[in-house]
């Protein structure tokens, strides 16, 4: 019964996973790692619902009867270019912000921030 929902179980153990590096850490570069770990459960998510048992690809023969989507496929790999790109320019941010606050944590920031506003 495990071995069924196996890729389900993976999904949910990534997705835990970079949510918890999400909430629990305070360094940005960490934050979007953890981010890219959320995202990429959620591409094999649809990778693995689309499958389907003993398809085949969309190509018309007389051997085959049952087709496999090529669409969920494809809006991944849309997926996966445009998390790609978000994730350069978040790294970009980052680097940004390190020139400006001198690190990269978001507490030291948020109180460099704070001491600026007191004066």
């Amino acid at each position: 019964m495990i071995e069924g929902y196996f890729n389900y179980w993976v999904v949910i153990i990534l997705m835990m996973m970079g949510f918890y590096i999400v909430i629990s850490d305070s360094n940005l570069i960490k934050k979007i790692i953890g981010l890219n770990i959320f995202q990429t459960s959620v591409f094999v998510l649809f990778i693995s619902m689309s499958k389907v048992k003993g398809g085949t690809a969309p190509i018309l023969t007389d051997e085959a009867s049952v087709y496999s989507n090529p669409l969920p496929h494809v809006l991944i790999l849309t997926a996966i270019v445009v998390g790609v790109s978000t994730t350069a320019l978040g790294l970009a941010l980052v680097a940004k912000i390190h020139r400006a606050y001198g690190t990269v944590d978001e507490t030291l920031i948020h109180g460099q921030d704070d001491i600026q506003d007191e004066t």
